[in-house]
């Protein structure tokens, strides 16, 4: 909820609904695919080999579920995603070291196992395990029955790239900003958790952690002077007193699972109590702006890997061009020759420098246009 400061809208009522990762799969995500991604899979090879797929979804925890994954294997679309119910560690004879290629180039070597799992709902997965130094074990489960372990382990740690992504982009292109403070109304037809079974839910929860902590003290009351009625009388006391507080709170929690079982879980926003309404922030002009943001973040990647080579440390390379971006520069334009010569001046490090020269030829040899007119960009350190 979020209160605006605009006069006419100071006590709007403000939310975005949020289906869940595993509906927006279904819903949007899978369909988009469909049509977009080539055929890798034909239809004679799929009916011959019941275990082959035709492509791969790799997601977060979030994705765990059983009944997904079966409906998901039924159109033979692959998953895989974190255990969320990893179990015990396996021993540590059972992982090998294996060298493998990140999707970034860099080569490091992971510690791993693997064995088949079968799920509640009776679905055989395959379980990976990756072991690290400390020895924490990750566990990554997948229907993926065709492809080999390492690029199943490699997909599933590689989707660190999009965390990354988001936590950089939040950071330095403002991509969670607020672009407008327009609203507009929620389609009536969206379902959204409906808030007495939030509060229902909640009061369990508080009501869940009371209990336990009153059956972890009524556990340590024990009795540990001589049995006598001046000792045993207080001790008994405060046991029953105890024990009453547990009752209590065992049949509270009781009576509001009852409730909470025979409220609806979901509700349509039309169907809301008037006082639960709510509006959601436009989203046509963010989405047009984290469009070009993200372009942004693309033309910054390729730059980055244009330079990483050059520099003795690569984790320097996008500081470097946030200076460059940051820093002054002289722009040069000569209609005569058709060109728009974009100076850029020196920096502190004459490592930067070497790096930044390299950057320029590889943008000249581009021969990008500037927009909307016929000047060729030439880009030079400032004393060339």
């Amino acid at each position: 909820m979020l209160g605006l400061g605009c006069p006419k809208q100071a006590f709007a009522k403000i939310a975005t609904p949020r289906p869940g990762m595993i509906k927006v799969i279904e819903n949007d995500i899978l369909p988009q695919l469909e049509k977009r991604l080539p055929t890798f899979v034909n239809a004679e090879e799929l009916k011959s080999d019941p275990l082959l797929h035709r492509f791969t979804l790799v997601c977060d925890r979030e994705s765990y579920s059983p009944p997904f994954f079966k409906r998901m294997k039924a159109q033979r679309v692959a998953c895989l995603t974190y255990h969320k119910y990893p179990g015990e560690n396996w021993p540590e004879e059972e992982f090998l070291p294996y060298a493998v290629t990140l999707s970034s180039g860099e080569q490091t070597q992971l510690n791993l196992a693997e064995r088949g799992h079968c799920l509640s709902n009776g679905l055989w997965v395959r379980e990976i395990r990756k072991l690290s130094q400390k020895g924490h074990q990750t566990s990554i489960i997948g229907t993926d029955y065709r492809s080999e372990m390492i690029p199943l382990a490699v997909a599933m740690f590689a989707r660190w790239s999009q965390e990354n992504f988001f936590k950089y982009c939040r950071e330095h292109f403002g991509l969670d900003k607020l672009v407008d403070y327009c609203i507009e109304p929620v389609s009536e037809s969206v379902k959204v958790v409906n808030p007495e079974y939030r509060r229902l839910d909640s009061q369990i929860r508080s009501s869940q952690g009371k209990l336990n902590r009153l059956l972890a003290r009524f556990a340590t009351l024990t009795l540990d002077a001589p049995i006598e009625p001046d000792k045993v009388e207080p001790f008994l006391q405060k046991k029953t007193i105890c024990q009453e507080e547990i009752e209590a709170f065992q049949v509270q929690i009781k009576t509001l699972k009852e409730k909470r079982k025979q409220t609806p879980h979901y509700l349509k926003v039309k169907d809301l109590p008037e006082e639960e309404q709510f509006q959601q922030l436009s989203t046509k002009s963010k989405h047009f702006i984290d469009t070009i943001k993200m372009i942004a973040y693309r033309a910054e990647t390729a730059m980055a890997n244009l330079l990483r080579e050059t520099l003795s440390r690569p984790d320097e390379v996008r500081s470097l061009l946030r200076a460059i971006y940051s820093s002054e520069a002289d722009l040069i334009p000569d209609h005569e020759q058709g060109t728009l010569t974009v100076k850029l001046h020196h920096l502190a490090n004459r490592s930067y420098d070497v790096a930044i020269q390299k950057l320029c030829d590889e943008l000249n040899s581009t021969e990008t246009k500037f927009p909307r007119t016929n000047l060729r960009m030439i880009f030079k350190l400032g004393s060339k």
